[in-house]
């Protein structure tokens, strides 16, 4: 459902900014966890064709709804169709043997970025060369959309899921510390003394599994919130959650208001705009720099805050350059230099925290983790956007999410400040203890 042509700009931009778009961001926050866990309960297949028929009304309404009430009402029809897509993954990894993940996952990321390439070109391609109407590019879009929806009626349904109805593995899962020997050491305590102990913060023992029966329905919650418990324990996990959860709230609030400042920026009406190929060319140039960081050679665990705090600045600058430069061509070119390093460091974040988890407990953290953000972007709609709030211009409201970013990359410089010393100071306590012992 990736291949659907670029949403047109309404023609009153301070009613959509204040009153339109925070539907859908109040629609998802509301929906996510119920959606999540319904997903899992119904077996994703009912959920998948759910999210279809969402599409269909969105674009349907879209052609055809008139007046601030019904335009709400699509918005809310989006918010189902956003939050219901955690299905078409979960519903992906629940018929593939586990060795497939890895190749799936590619799979998956390749379809979402080719089809929405693709419609972006394309709508550029048909508004500026074929002189279409932006009403013919949504009839595509609802093609699309019902095509998809066609299609999902075929999917086969799957006898398990990752909670309600989950299969024990045979794979036996042990509740220690993972050794560099590739075994595992249940005693902690015992552990530390051990050759090839790995630092617990850095190596939870997440990924293994022990077979246990199917849980009951009302105990799903219960092992939800202790499987939570154990993942939010790793600092580590922690710290990238934290800065996926925040990043990703302030990306969705960029992303979904930008082409409203480019609007304010150079009007539609009065030149030609290249929304959908630039949104086509900061796609294709992320998916590059996704496919690079796979050759980063970095220790994580000792830099990673640092460079988080180093790219969420050069982040807070591209948002800043975007809102105050009054050019259209530095708009974009910020716009673009925004997305790459945000799919850049969002990749290396996935990785650091599904590296070390389970299928189960990786789908808990990524639910957890957006709804988190969602929450903020929540607050910050409320608050900035919504016209019962605030309700500041365009312009404005991309300075405070400028100032956003810049904040993130200050707390992760203090918080990978801190973190550097300790470990300098643990090592300098090692060499000394050493030492000692030598003489």
């Amino acid at each position: 459902m990736s291949c659907v042509i670029m949403c047109p700009v309404y023609s009153e931009p301070s009613g959509v900014f204040n009153e339109i778009y925070p539907v859908w961001t109040y629609s998802y926050l509301v929906l996510l966890f119920p959606v999540f866990l319904a997903t899992d309960y119904l077996r994703y297949k009912p959920v998948i064709l759910l999210q279809g028929l969402s599409l269909i009304v969105t674009w349907f309404m879209l052609l055809y709804a008139q007046g601030l009430l019904a335009i709400q009402f699509l918005e809310f029809f989006y918010g189902i169709a956003t939050a219901t897509e955690i299905a078409y993954y979960s519903y992906i990894y629940s018929v593939v043997d586990l060795t497939m993940y890895q190749k799936v996952t590619s799979y998956c990321r390749s379809a979402t970025l080719v089809g929405f390439t693709v419609g972006s070109v394309l709508g550029q391609i048909l508004v500026s060369v074929a002189g279409w109407s932006l009403f013919s590019l949504n009839v595509i879009s609802l093609t699309c959309v019902s095509v998809a929806f066609a299609v999902a009626w075929f999917l086969p349904m799957p006898q398990k899921s990752l909670f309600f109805h989950h299969v024990p593995s045979t794979c036996q899962r042990t509740n220690g510390i993972k050794a560099q020997n590739g075994g595992f050491v249940t005693n902690t305590t015992a552990a530390n003394h051990l050759p090839g102990w790995e630092d617990p913060e850095s190596k939870m023992p997440l990924n293994t599994e022990e077979p246990e029966p199917t849980p009951e329905r009302l105990l799903v919650l219960k092992v939800l919130w202790d499987d939570f418990l154990m993942c939010y324990s790793s600092r580590p996990l922690l710290c990238w959650s934290v800065w996926w959860a925040l990043s990703t709230c302030g990306y969705f609030q960029v992303v979904n208001y930008a082409q409203g400042l480019w609007e304010t920026v150079m009007p539609s009406r009065d030149a030609a705009i290249y929304n959908g190929g630039v949104e086509a060319v900061s796609t294709l140039l992320g998916a590059v720099a996704v496919f690079v960081v796979g050759y980063i050679k970095i220790s994580w665990s000792t830099w990673g805050e640092m460079m988080l705090s180093l790219f969420s600045l050069l982040i807070a600058a591209a948002v800043y350059i975007m809102d105050t430069v009054q050019n259209i061509w530095v708009c974009y070119t910020s716009y673009v230099v925004f997305r790459i390093i945000y799919m850049l460091l969002i990749t290396i974040a996935t990785f650091q925290i599904a590296a070390n988890l389970s299928m189960e407990r990786y789908a808990l953290v990524f639910g957890v983790n957006t709804f988190i953000a969602l929450v903020l972007q929540t607050l910050l709609t409320l608050i900035v956007v919504d016209a019962s709030g605030l309700g500041l211009e365009i312009t404005t409201q991309f300075l405070i999410y400028a100032g956003y970013f810049a904040l993130i990359a200050v707390v992760f410089l203090a918080s990978g400040s801190v973190s550097i010393m300790k470990k300098c100071r643990k090592q300098e306590d090692a060499e000394s203890s050493s030492r000692v012992t030598t003489l």
